[in-house]
């Protein structure tokens, strides 16, 4: 690159950061130190953790580190090269296996990431031709896996069951239809109609695929997820998953039948073309799963910790707090510049509570998102209702 185009590529992103800093959408890379119990460092500072999606508390768990740590002595730090070129490991296939045991389904497949599952599966499940219909507030996965799908692509309102069939009816019976949703939104904390999305799929022959993320582990009464809450799991060809979030490790994967897993394993490119998975993430994500099934009081303790907080805020009118049913308890404030401030005087009191403005969500919607987890305790959530409040009570008297 000669000095004219390095000078004109400087001046061009100084000023595009700079129109970053003027709407208030900064975001410092800022060093956190993760800590046993539901605790963060940052700065020197001991933090109640609200950020984290590690909804079980499982990523300290002594047996889940313990389970890494045997498969990292024997295996190594790496996995050397994709699945596609060294094979699957025996905590791979393992992993697998018991990943397809727990969802119910023929088979499964592993992927680096759960942004690499989303992306690999819906670009390698649809075609030119095809048309997928995605909820509007879908994980930006989930959006890119749809452009890279080369289908035509059509948005329907948020959870509008009926937006769908509207837009299904307007489709020639010729084309093949795919619908993809979240189960649970990351940003909102809301579940979807799993039901009458199947009845909606069925009534067209879509296939439907499902983004269980922040639901896998926390849901159902063997942990798996949404749809086996709602009793529809059978109905959901495609069923998307993450280790990174409840599990407690790294990485995501997809159930289904063979077919399914075989045509991904031979076409979805963000997994054979990456690296695979460290044996000792398997290896901790398929003690992890083990623990998810036999200690269901996880699930109880956290589902009882996010009502009490939902309740809670509401009652002191802080924002406006969504409604839902998951961990993740956002409260939309004013402007991205009030979310940031208030982010940081609950960091000053001790809470890490993340700021959460556009791109991620829609503008006019910054808020704070909150993840409890089953670390947390009945008073950590009371002191927190007391920090906020007090939070966005100065706020306002700053702004007069």
């Amino acid at each position: 690159m000669n000095t004219r185009q390095t000078s004109s590529t400087r001046n061009w992103l100084t000023s595009r950061l700079s129109e970053i800093r003027r709407q208030g959408l900064w975001r410092p890379r800022r060093e956190v130190r993760s800590l046993p119990g539901g605790w963060c460092e940052f700065a020197g500072q001991r933090l109640r953790d609200y950020a984290s999606n590690d909804y079980l508390n499982l990523s300290h768990d002594p047996r889940v580190v313990a389970a890494a740590q045997r498969a990292l002595s024997e295996a190594g730090a790496g996995s050397r090269a994709s699945a596609l070129i060294v094979g699957r490991s025996p905590w791979h296939a393992e992993l697998e296996r018991r990943l397809a045991e727990f969802e119910g389904t023929e088979a499964a497949l592993l992927f680096p990431s759960g942004y690499a599952a989303n992306v690999g599966t819906v670009s390698a499940v649809a075609e030119a031709g095809d048309v997928i219909f995605s909820d509007r507030l879908n994980h930006a996965s989930l959006i890119d896996g749809c452009r890279l799908a080369r289908a035509r692509v059509r948005l329907f309102e948020h959870n509008d069951v009926d937006d769908l069939r509207r837009q299904l009816a307007d489709v020639s019976s010729a084309d093949r239809v795919l619908i993809v949703t979240e189960s649970v939104f990351s940003m909102d904390g809301n579940v979807t109609s799993l039901g009458s999305l199947c009845d909606a799929a069925e009534s067209r022959d879509a296939a439907l695929i499902v983004d269980e993320a922040h639901a896998t582990g926390v849901f159902g009464s063997c942990g798996s997820g949404l749809c086996e809450a709602a009793g529809i799991a059978d109905r959901v060809p495609v069923r998307i998953g993450t280790l990174s979030k409840a599990v407690g490790a790294h990485g995501g994967f997809v159930a289904g039948s063979s077919d399914l897993i075989d045509w991904l394993w031979h076409r979805a490119r963000t997994q054979f073309f990456s690296t695979a998975l460290p044996p000792s993430v398997c290896a901790a994500a398929h003690t992890a799963i083990d623990i998810i099934e036999d200690e269901p009081q996880r699930r109880t303790t956290l589902r009882a910790l996010a009502d009490r907080l939902r309740n809670r805020l509401r009652e002191h009118n802080v924002g406006s707090v969504m409604p839902g049913e998951a961990p993740i308890i956002p409260v939309v404030l004013a402007t991205a510049d009030m979310a940031t401030r208030v982010s940081q005087r609950l960091r000053e009191s001790g809470h890490f509570v993340p700021a959460i403005r556009p791109p991620s969500v829609p503008a006019g919607t910054s808020r704070l998102r909150v993840s409890v987890t089953c670390a947390h305790t009945v008073d950590d959530i009371d002191t927190l209702v007391t920090a906020i409040t007090a939070a966005c009570a100065a706020e306002r008297e700053a702004a007069g």
